[in-house]
């Protein structure tokens, strides 16, 4: 089973992902929807100074929800709030929200808050060409299980530390049932720490975290380069696994904080996403033995599988150097952010 991780190890050792992060500030135009009673709503909004009162947009709701208050008059002066009530007929999910300028595209983006009475709020971003903007559907069990599972498979695929980390795993566990063991224990652990930091019981400062986490990817290949079978991590590796586990639930209840939990079903959204991370998890080992095994049955074709299985060992010390390398780098960027971010 060592020999399954070797390759991967290998290559993905030979790249360093860099994602760089770019924020582009501006004034939207803030419109703000809230439910007050069932199928009312109040729609407020706020024009930013750089529209001119004249130019002040008018926000409207779908035909099948009835203004129940004036047209708001053109107001006196720059960045002032305007409101207007609506009796929808239906349920305006899905629906339309629409910004209409009297005169022309100030080219200004817009930003949606919707609140309804079931405490659930959703928060829109709209392009400067966008003069409509959809209301959400309502959350449900189901497309909150489908959302999360699928931002948790994203997550852990996307995210080359959690995986650098799991290779390292699978190399030093070695047998079939120590990785099993292995990895329960990290997904215990990482699990423990997600739901607590998700629910807001634990808060732990996410650069630290992330720079911690690129230091047990170093912890792991020294340790492979070392390769001693009496230390302590090659005797116990479920308690490696579970004590970092701990810190990567931290990096992963991060991305949690980023997108936010519903605010109907909670212990789903949690539950869901968990489970998409397992998902990608097993994915990805199972990927890892696929290309292991079409690798080996086509060296043992051409009668070379004693030889390979001899060059994949060769290699594990610089592929261990290579990833914790990698790590190191990321190590030091992460900690740089401690005092530019």
């Amino acid at each position: 089973m060592t020999r399954v991780v070797l390759l991967a190890l290998g290559l993905a050792a030979g790249a360093v992902f860099a994602l760089p992060a770019e924020a582009h500030e501006s004034r939207p135009l803030y419109i703000e929807v809230s439910e007050k009673a069932p199928l009312t709503f109040l729609v407020r909004w706020k024009i930013p100074p750089s529209v001119k009162v004249r130019n002040a947009p008018e926000v409207s709701m779908t035909n099948e929800c009835m203004a129940t208050t004036p047209r708001p008059a053109a107001g006196a002066g720059r960045g002032n709030l305007r409101y207007r009530s609506f009796r929808c007929e239906a349920d305006p999910a899905g629906t339309a929200l629409r910004i209409h300028y009297p005169l022309f595209n100030p080219s200004v983006s817009t930003l949606v808050r919707i609140s309804r009475l079931s405490g659930e709020t959703h928060s829109l971003v709209a392009s400067p060409d966008d003069r409509e903007v959809i209301i959400p559907a309502v959350e449900s069990f189901g497309s909150i299980a489908r959302d999360y599972l699928t931002l948790g498979v994203q997550h852990i695929l996307g995210g080359y530390d959690h995986l650098l980390f799991l290779v390292c795993l699978l190399l030093i566990a070695g047998t079939g049932r120590r990785i099993l063991v292995t990895i329960t224990g990290f997904t215990i652990a990482h699990s423990v720490t997600l739901a607590l930091s998700a629910l807001g019981v634990v808060r732990v400062p996410v650069a630290p975290v992330e720079a911690a986490i690129a230091l047990s990817i170093v912890f792991l290949a020294v340790e492979i380069v070392r390769g001693d079978p009496d230390s302590l991590t090659y005797r116990y590796p479920i308690a490696v696994a579970a004590s970092f586990g701990l810190l990567h639930g931290f990096g992963f209840a991060a991305v949690l904080g980023e997108t936010g939990l519903p605010q109907t079903e909670i212990p789903a959204a949690l539950f869901f996403f968990n489970l998409g991370v397992e998902v990608g998890q097993i994915a990805f080992v199972v990927g890892i033995i696929f290309v292991y095994q079409l690798a080996r049955s086509a060296l043992g074709a051409l009668g070379l599988r004693a030889l390979a299985a001899d060059r994949l060992h060769q290699l594990r010390t610089p592929a261990a150097y290579a990833v914790g390398s990698l790590a190191s780098l990321w190590m030091i960027q992460r900690v740089a952010t401690f005092w530019t971010g």
